[in-house]
This record gives structure tokens, C-alpha cells and sequence, in this order.
């Protein structure tokens, strides 16, 4: 069985799962490590809190687009507290939405631009979440500047959109999305990607991949995101798998260090 890394995911929500049997059914699909996300001051919390008692579990501090109206002082206790910190491996979710806009944009850039800066600070990876905002994100990004390691999650954009993203040094995160008969851009985009610079998720609970389609999703599922893309590439699984294994623990340094 190869090992793979979900590189994004939400525990804290399971849809009703028991979180120990989500858990199993990961490892028991050869998934070794998960990125636990916040999106804001509860769900971080939440995610720091399993971190702490899983292993292979790590967990980030972020305030998500949607949660924007909070504004950035409702996160910043957990970047004091060294006993969270301990489980944190970087900033975000971060970034624009366009498509709902449920906060307004301005209180969405302020928000991403003070979590760049945040990643700056502390020497952490930025995982980025846009969604109908690209030249958005591309603006306030290049203004506040590229951190080290800054991650689009959920990649959802063609080969042009692709380049744009690693022209700024950035890696590419593509989840279940892919498998979708109607991606074809983001399918070639995962086509073009350099294998140090991809990475595969679930975003789990959402987005799972076909063959699970319309379920609630789980890190379990992807296995099936890899094997999707691998084929796509025309690579070998375990290749595949290898590599963006490599690229995730570049991606976020911690997981390489703690490999729990």
C-alpha cells in the first residue's frame, strides 16, 4: 500500500462520523499524515485540540474568507500561546471568495493581507483559498509579498491560472475536484504542475472524488485522488504517491520533521 498525505482537510467535522473511524479508515488507506485547517477562532481551536491527540494529526491557525467579518484579532491568542503553537504548522486558510462573498471584500483583503503578514512573522506556510478571485488574490498577495511556503489549496484554475501560482513559487494542493468529468482545465493544469510542487487533499468533508461522489468526504478518499492524477500524468501510483509525499512535507517543513 503507498503512503500518501492529505495535505487538507477539516476534522472537526465528520458529518456524524465517529472521528476515531474516520481516523482508521486513513491510516488503514495508507494516509500517514493529515493538515487539519481552521477557519476561524472555533474551528481552530477544534483543530488544535485533535492535533494534540492524534498522531499524524497537525493542525493550522485561519480565518477563512467567509469568516473575514470576525477580523484578524479573533485568531491572534492562539499565535501567543505556545501549548497551541505546539501543533501548529501554518497560517490559513486564507484568502478571497468571490462566489458567495459572505464577508465584504474589503474586510476579505485586510483579513488575507494581515495572515501574510502573519506567515512572514512566524516563519510559517500560507494555504490560500480563492475562489472566483484570482487577479484579488494575485494583487493583495504580490503587494504584501509571496511567503516561503504558501500553498493554494483546492486548486481549482486551468494552466493558466497553474503558471501564475508557480511563477510565485507556490505549490499546488488539487483535490477530488479533479476527478470530475467537467474539469478538464484544472485537469490539465495537474497535468503541467511539476511533481515537487503538487500535492493532493480532500478538503474532507466536502468534494469528495467519484467514485464517492455526493458522500460526505473523508482523508480515506485521497487514495483515490492520487491514483485519479497519477493516471492523468501517466505515472506510476507509487511514483506519484512518493512524490507528492516529498513535496507536502516541503510544502510544510514540520511534517517532515515530525513525522508522528
Amino acid at each position: 500500500m503507498v503512503e500518501l498525505i492529505d495535505s487538507h482537510c477539516h476534522l472537526y467535522d465528520t458529518r456524524g462520523a465517529s472521528l476515531d473511524d474516520v481516523l482508521a479508515a486513513a491510516r488503514a488507506a495508507g494516509v500517514v499524515q493529515m493538515v487539519n485547517v481552521g477557519c476561524d477562532a472555533a474551528t481552530t481551536r477544534a483543530a488544535i485540540d485533535i492535533a494534540a491527540a492524534h498522531d499524524g494529526v497537525y493542525a493550522t491557525v485561519g480565518l477563512h474568507p467567509h469568516e473575514a467579518v470576525h477580523g484578524i484579532e479573533s485568531i491572534l491568542p492562539f499565535l501567543d500561546d505556545p501549548v497551541a503553537m505546539a501543533q501548529v504548522i501554518a497560517i490559513g486558510e486564507a484568502g478571497f471568495d468571490l462566489y458567495y462573498e459572505h464577508s465584504p471584500r474589503e474586510a476579505q483583503a485586510a483579513v488575507f493581507a494581515a495572515q501574510i503578514q502573519l506567515a512572514h512573522e512566524r516563519g510559517l506556510p500560507l494555504v490560500i483559498h480563492t475562489r472566483d478571485a484570482w487577479a484579488d488574490t494575485f494583487d493583495v498577495l504580490d503587494a504584501e509579498g509571496v511567503p516561503e511556503r504558501t500553498i493554494f489549496h483546492c486548486f481549482t484554475g486551468g494552466p493558466d491560472e497553474a503558471r501564475a501560482c508557480l511563477d510565485r513559487g507556490a505549490y499546488l494542493s488539487v483535490s477530488g475536484i479533479v476527478t470530475f468529468k467537467t474539469a478538464t482545465d484544472l485537469q490539465a493544469a495537474a497535468r503541467l504542475c511539476p511533481a515537487d510542487r503538487l500535492l493532493v487533499e480532500t478538503d474532507s468533508p466536502y468534494l469528495a472524488p467519484v467514485p464517492h461522489r455526493g458522500r460526505a468526504n473523508q482523508p480515506a478518499f485521497v487514495h483515490h485522488v492520487a491514483q485519479f492524477v497519477a493516471d492523468l500524468r501517466d505515472e506510476p501510483l507509487e511514483a506519484f504517491a512518493a512524490a507528492t509525499v516529498a513535496a507536502t512535507r516541503a510544502a510544510f517543513p514540520a511534517l517532515a520533521v515530525g513525522q508522528r
